[in-house]
């Protein structure tokens, strides 16, 4: 934050949380580099609106051309989810795309925004009119990755925000300086650490670092979750699995781990329910 208040900025780099997450959803090419900007917004949002909730985006392309979630939790940890229907190789953006975000609130309920993904300003464009229409809060948002021959070379992103002691004249400096910041493109490539952009993005204002937190792919899948979910089902579904006698495996979407259930467990489910 600069030390006269003005200006709250957060940097980020997702390069090894964005390569884990899609290399568990095996996407490539510009499905990728979109799932990388998703991702990383998550992060971004959740750090600047709700560092201790779960943050999750959903983007849904227009036409039913697919969609691609982003779960990030407090700690850090970060997973995804990429569907498209059968034949299609990307999300279309424009008129019925949507980007919706979504907050966990301690009691269990959801705090809920949506917007449209515009053709032009795409995943970062949509970030920036979710946080003025649902949060009110001015802010730049860019985020981007950089995919050559099928890898993640860098991905990353910041968030600048307009603070209430903003004076005009510091308001029309940070206009002009971030127009060289418009692509996150030749930032990446130059290589830039989220502590080098935020040196660039505040130069010649004093500020102070305030936090730094550590980010990571990592699923919240588990044997018990998956058990959790099978009980879940109408107890007629349950009795034709236990019927079958046979064990049950199931892949997680997120990380593809395998768990297997086996009958017992299937059976002790049905005289629960």
């Amino acid at each position: 934050m600069t030390d006269d208040g003005a200006f709250r900025v957060i940097t980020a780099c997702t390069t090894e949380t964005v390569r884990a997450a899609i290399a568990a959803q095996q996407t490539e090419g510009l499905v990728a580099a979109r799932f990388a900007d998703l991702l990383t917004g998550a992060v971004l949002v959740r750090e600047t609106m709700s560092p201790g909730l779960r943050v999750q985006a959903l983007l849904k392309g227009a036409s039913g051309s697919g969609r691609f979630v982003a779960d990030s939790y407090p700690d850090g940890a970060t997973r995804g989810l990429v569907s498209l229907p059968e034949g299609r190789e990307d999300v279309v953006f424009g008129e019925g795309a949507l980007l919706q975000m979504m907050r966990t609130l301690p009691n269990g309920a959801l705090h809920s925004g949506i917007v449209e993904v515009p053709e032009a300003g795409g995943i970062s464009g949509a970030l920036m009119q979710y946080m003025h229409d649902s949060e009110q809060i001015f802010s730049v948002i860019s985020v981007g990755a950089l995919v050559e021959g099928g890898e993640v070379k860098a991905a990353g992103g910041f968030i600048v925000q307009l603070l209430p002691e903003l004076k005009d004249e510091l308001l029309m400096v940070m206009t002009e300086r971030l127009r060289d910041f418009t692509s996150m493109e030749p930032l990446l490539r130059a290589s830039m650490t989220p502590e080098g952009l935020l040196a660039e993005l505040l130069y010649g204002m004093p500020y102070t670092t305030l936090e730094e937190r550590p980010l990571r792919f990592e699923c919240q899948c588990s044997a018990v979750r998956v058990v959790g979910s099978l009980g879940t089902l109408p107890a007629t579904e349950l009795a034709e699995l236990v019927a079958a006698g046979e064990m049950l495996h199931i892949a997680c979407d997120y990380c593809g781990k395998s768990y297997e259930v086996q009958p017992e467990t299937l059976r002790g489910l049905l005289e629960k329910s």
